[in-house]
């Protein structure tokens, strides 16, 4: 879907940039990220109804520190720089910023020097915001002025007399920040003038229609995978091109415990999708053989992947497109996100395609986000079975199972997931939290069963909270739900004989361990 009013987000490497976009798209105004460095001609040609210059983990003052091209500033349109994007914006038009000797972290009240400024109209004179930074803005450019300050009396706000260009030295899209999602409301509505064009109900019309154009009379395969994404992108496509969508689901011997018997009977039985099912499992395990590093098995796994898919593609018969569940998330992490960006890592539908490919991609999803995707499941009428499942990562219980993977970890990881996810969702734990899972280390430790000593693994068991899966904390989980959990799975399933906790949050760590 084209989406009338665009508001593009500059990414400089903040970990809430995912989150900046959540929050303008949920006031159903179209948002869209490009790097930092994007070229003009790129940003020019989203015609946006505004800018907004994300955070970042950098200081303006460091050399290589991402900027941004002065023609922004002639394009005419209002700009919001939040945190370092304020810093940016005061460094580029003649201000000064500066280390202070004492940062700001955490919870802080602001007061609002200026009730009657466009981005905090309606609120109240002073509230808490969440700030993260060691520089600030200690003299303003010329035509600035300082909205609001801090308790501790930095700059907190400032805006342009002459120009719609304003600057938060605070989060605003983040639930601690009071007063938050209206001061970007104020910013879209009562700054840029945005339309509230984006809706979901209209995007599946949409979607629909550019698929059936995009297809033509060609065939589509579908890769299946029995997750959220590939199935509303299967039951998408098929409103579209009807019984010309072959959907595959291939067995890679890496799902949990019963999952391709449960998925298939859904697919079949509910959805009624035509489904082909492949047992890859030993093709999947070989291209495994002695591979240990992360990256690798993400590589390894896709392209077998890839490999499955056009073979099946060949007993279709003439199939031109491969439909993959691709998420906006999947794109970022795994893509551009401006020069000195690492990329975190590769997921197998976006980052392990070889260069030259039969089957043309077709990623109806690649521009949502995983909460907007569920919405869309449920305007389609796909199963709750479905859309509550937590996310999976394509290359599978590969990446949960450290090292090399040999059939017989794969099964004592999945009797373990399988135990934790049953407690989980006994507890009522399932749908509060965005992931959980187990896995399983490479190691070795000493244990007792009885009188007799065990030389088992170890399993992690790993839960975290999230809006988007681009940040996550990790979920506080009952003291005696853990305990249940690690008990079963040493008592229940031979060589595991030790449970631990991952307490770790996205970022330092990924969600997942590889």
């Amino acid at each position: 879907m084209k989406a009338e009013d665009v508001i593009v987000i500059l990414d400089c490497g903040s970990q809430y940039t995912q989150l900046i976009a959540r929050r303008i798209r949920e006031q159903h105004v179209f948002s869209e990220i490009l790097p930092w460095d994007a070229p003009m001609e790129e940003i020019r040609s989203r015609n946006p109804k505004g800018i907004v210059i994300s955070g970042s983990p950098k200081s303006v003052l460091s050399q290589g520190a991402p900027t941004i091209s002065e023609e922004l500033f002639d394009l005419g349109v209002p700009i919001l720089g939040i945190c370092y994007g304020m810093q940016l914006l005061s460094h580029l038009l003649g201000g000064k910023v500066a280390k202070v000797e004492l940062a700001e972290y955490g919870r802080a009240k602001i007061e609002v020097l200026d009730i009657n400024a466009a981005i905090f109209r309606g609120l109240p004179k002073e509230f808490y915001v969440w700030m993260s930074h060691g520089d600030t803005v200690v003299e303003l450019p010329p035509g600035a002025r300082v909205l609001a300050k801090s308790e501790s009396g930095l700059i907190a706000a400032m805006a342009f007399t002459e120009k719609p260009i304003f600057g938060l030295q605070f989060h605003p899209e983040v639930a601690h920040t009071e007063h938050g999602i209206e001061i970007l409301r104020n910013f879209l509505f009562e700054v840029c003038h945005c339309d509230q064009t984006w809706n979901l109900g209209d995007w599946v019309e949409e979607q629909v229609k550019q698929i059936s154009q995009t297809v033509g009379d060609g065939k589509v395969i579908s890769a299946l995978s029995g997750g959220v994404d590939s199935t509303v992108a299967a039951v998408l496509t098929q409103r579209a091109v009807g019984n010309r969508l072959y959907c595959v689901f291939v067995n890679t011997g890496l799902l949990r415990l019963n999952e391709a018997e449960n998925v298939l009977s859904v697919y079949r039985n509910e959805l009624k999708l035509n489904v082909r099912y492949v047992d890859a499992s030993e093709e999947f395990l070989k291209a495994l053989k002695g591979v240990t590093d992360p990256e690798e098995k993400r590589k390894a796994v896709g392209r077998t992947f890839i490999e499955v898919f056009e073979r099946e593609a060949e007993k279709v018969g003439d199939a031109k497109w491969l439909l993959q569940g691709t998420l906006y998330p999947d794109v970022i992490e795994s893509g551009r996100q401006g020069k000195g960006a690492s990329v975190i890592k590769t997921h197998h539908n976006v980052g392990g395609l070889p260069e030259e490919m039969k089957l043309k991609l077709i990623e109806p999803l690649k521009d949502l986000f995983k909460d907007e995707v569920r919405a869309i499941g449920s305007i389609l009428g796909i199963p709750r079975s479905i859309l509550r499942r937590h996310p999976f990562p394509g290359p599978g219980l590969s990446v949960r199972c450290l090292g090399e993977v040999t059939p017989e970890k794969l099964e004592l990881l999945r009797r373990a997931d399988a135990v934790f996810i049953e407690e989980l969702d006994a507890a009522g734990y399932y749908e509060k939290v965005w992931q959980a899972f187990c896995v399983l280390l490479p190691i070795r430790s000493v244990g007792v069963t009885g009188d007799e000593r065990t030389y088992g693994y170890t399993v992690a068991l790993r839960a975290v909270e999230s809006l988007d899966g681009m940040t996550a904390d990790w979920a506080y989980l009952d003291r005696e739900l853990l305990d249940k959990v690690a008990r079963r799975i040493c008592n229940e399933i031979p060589g595991i004989n030790r449970v631990v906790l991952d307490v770790t949050s996205k970022p330092p760590a990924t969600i997942e361990w590889e």
